[in-house]
């Protein structure tokens, strides 16, 4: 019998579709299409949702936040009121307080007046009673004592540090407590006032501070005192006595050479120039412990019999 023929099966595979050419990319694909990490999404979904709900929305908060509010604002504003109201019980007491600054400042300048004059009157007295009993030689007592002011020719001495002095240094100055920084020391005031004593000076004033025989140059770190008052360079030496003689002696002399090594070495600036008149003021706090008139007649001679100290 003959039979139908039946179709043959199709065993050819199905066509599948080309591969992508950025198949083997895959990582870097992931990273193109989703930039934004997943986890930073949902965070920020979060974020976003947690925000909505922390807004008040029943009419109960909503109320109790403009309270909140409200209460802010007034307590801001108690305060600038306050702080108004009482700016000028404050602008009041400082003119009080200015006040009273000004009368003590005034007071005090009375007192100081009143004790200038009193001290004025003192050394008036103290000079009669040395004229009534010493005559001519009162005048020279008082000159040599520094209790009066003096007026005459004489030599001005400006001494002054070097232009880098710095404070501390190295070696020795002639004493271990002295740099040689350029800076002045009161060692070297010392020699300059003893060696202008030396060369024949009557009267000597450092910066206004007149010397007497009880006077004394001291240090104190690097001020220099005289008479325990603090003086700033640069350091004016006025001295009375014969101007160009007495300038002449003063170079010559060994105190004098010792000041131009200080500048020739250390770079310390000095300026000396004959003067034909200047005022030398008295000393301020002169003061006489004990002084007795005298009780005999004058020796031949001028010798004085009696004994005084000052």
């Amino acid at each position: 019998m003959c039979g139908m023929s039946q179709p043959r099966p199709d065993r050819s595979t199905p066509k599948t579709p080309p591969a992508r050419p950025d198949a083997s990319m895959s990582l870097l694909t992931n990273v193109m299409d989703h930039s934004l990490d997943d986890g930073y999404a949902e965070a920020a979904a979060r974020k976003s949702e947690a925000g909505m709900r922390g807004l008040p929305r029943t009419l109960r908060a909503k109320l109790g936040l403009a309270a909140g509010l409200v209460l802010a604002a007034l307590v801001v504003t108690v305060g600038a009121a306050q702080a108004r109201i009482s700016a000028p019980t404050l602008a009041k007491e400082r003119e009080e307080l200015i006040n009273r600054i000004q009368k003590g400042t005034g007071e005090a300048d009375k007192q100081q007046q009143r004790v200038d004059a009193l001290r004025d009157d003192v050394g008036r007295m103290q000079r009669d009673a040395l004229k009534k009993h010493g005559g001519d030689r009162a005048e020279l007592l008082a000159l040599l004592a520094g209790s009066t002011e003096v007026t005459g020719p004489g030599v001005k001495l400006v001494v002054d540090d070097a232009k880098d002095a710095e404070s501390g240094g190295g070696g020795p100055r002639e004493s271990s407590g002295f740099s040689d920084t350029g800076r002045v020391r009161d060692r070297d005031m010392q020699r300059v006032v003893n060696g202008l004593w030396a060369s024949g000076a009557e009267a000597i004033s450092v910066n206004g501070q007149r010397l007497t025989s009880l006077s004394a140059i001291r240090a104190a770190g690097d001020a220099i005192l005289v008479d325990n008052k603090p003086l700033v360079p640069p350091y004016t030496v006025l001295a009375v006595g014969d101007g160009q003689r007495l300038s002449t002696a003063f170079q010559d002399s060994a105190d004098g050479q010792y000041l131009h090594v200080l500048q020739e070495n250390y770079g310390v600036r000095t300026r000396i120039s004959a003067e034909n008149e200047f005022t030398l003021p008295p000393a301020p706090s002169l003061i006489v412990r004990t002084a007795k008139p005298q009780t005999g007649p004058a020796k031949s001679g001028g010798a004085d019999t009696g004994k005084g100290t000052s």
